[in-house]
């Protein structure tokens, strides 16, 4: 387990700052992220993926069955695609994002856990 925290402090990984999804920026680039790309719109622009994306996130889960997974519940990643997500990503969304969410009615929850009831 001692290998996670090194994995989750890698350069070349980032975590998507609304859902944590990890991958390589090369892939946020040309694909966004699956699911937020609609809010987020990070493929093709490097300047978004540095703000909506960060590197510092603790904890890795893989996740291949969301529907069916209980760790997928817990994180709230049940409805994602499947694929490895932080436990923990330290950072936010920028405003012009939560403000988007708050127009459609989403309520925002910080990935980092802040918000634990």
């Amino acid at each position: 387990m001692a290998a996670i925290p090194a994995v989750a402090r890698s350069k070349n990984l980032r975590a998507c700052l609304l859902c944590s999804l990890i991958q390589v920026p090369a892939e946020f680039k040309k694909s966004g992220c699956p699911n937020c790309e609609e809010i987020l719109q990070m493929k093709g622009s490097p300047d978004r993926i540095a703000s909506c994306t960060t590197t510092q996130f603790d904890g890795v889960i893989a996740v291949i069955d969301p529907d069916q997974s209980w760790v997928a519940r817990w994180q709230r990643t049940a409805k994602y695609v499947r694929g490895m997500y932080a436990v923990r990503v330290n950072g936010r969304i920028p405003e012009d994002v939560e403000l988007e969410l708050e127009r459609r009615n989403i309520k925002y929850r910080p990935r980092d856990q802040s918000d634990q009831d």
